[in-house]
């Protein structure tokens, strides 16, 4: 009976605080899963490598790659560590969920109670920190280098980190990626075609309260820092903090 009125309670929860958190476009969960006896709905069993994340009104969304296939899931706010293979409780698929406070709508995505499995304890093994999380470029990006005293490009801040550490600088390139809303920041990726795709230093990672969409060139000045560790897996060789997004 307890198991039931749990499985009652977590079918009514993407009706009750997603709503409340300002989510619409609610729709019944498709089959593909086992379905709970008596109730009809169905669940689906998620599992795969973390390639993105954000955090918006207490849920974490997770986008997770498995033989080549990728599927978005949400969770009760949880520290998810990009690179990283997961196991997420069955999940309860919605059609067309829309996220005001993302702004975007997932054409699918699977509501879960939270983590089933947790990946192998990183204690003792290199964080894939920057590296883990960088964009490979699937198109060639060429974007001319910021004007001004403090410009650089991706792969000269990679060069002088030492020398730049704790520095202002201004960086000019293409949004590759954003994580939003992860330790009260958005994580922002920017390349400018610069540096080497094998060793990593073709992408930089920015901090900012800004919130620029993927695929648009922009300007940022901010704090660099080198050898930044957030913890949780969040460990950067080079970084730059507090940045100011100019369009």
């Amino acid at each position: 009976m307890k198991a039931l009125l749990r499985l009652f309670v977590f079918a009514l929860l993407p009706l009750t605080p997603l709503a409340a958190r300002g989510f619409s476009h609610m729709a019944a969960p498709s089959a593909g899963g086992g379905a709970a006896a008596g109730t009809g709905v169905q669940f689906t069993p998620l599992s795969g490598k973390v390639v993105e994340t954000a955090n918006m009104g207490g849920y974490t969304y997770i986008c997770l790659e498995k033989d080549g296939k990728k599927r978005w899931a949400a969770i009760p706010e949880t520290p998810v560590e990009v690179g990283r293979e997961i196991s997420l409780k069955p999940g309860m698929e919605m059609k067309n969920f829309q996220s005001k406070g993302l702004k975007r709508t997932f054409e699918s995505i699977y509501f879960s109670e939270g983590v089933a499995a947790k990946a192998a304890a990183t204690t003792g093994k290199p964080s894939p920190g920057s590296k883990g999380s960088v964009v490979v470029p699937a198109e060639k990006i060429s974007v001319e280098k910021a004007s001004g005293p403090n410009a650089y490009t991706v792969a000269e801040i990679h060069r002088l980190k030492e020398k730049l550490d704790g520095k202002k600088v201004v960086v000019r390139g293409k949004v590759t990626k954003v994580s939003a809303e992860i330790m009260d920041r958005n994580w922002i990726h920017l390349q400018d075609g610069s540096g080497e795709v094998k060793k990593g230093t073709h992408d930089l990672t920015v901090t900012s309260h800004d919130l620029p969409a993927v695929g648009e060139v922009v300007t940022i000045s901010g704090t660099l820092r080198k050898d930044r560790n957030f913890g949780g897996g969040y460990k950067y060789e080079v970084i730059v903090e507090e940045g100011s997004v100019k369009h």
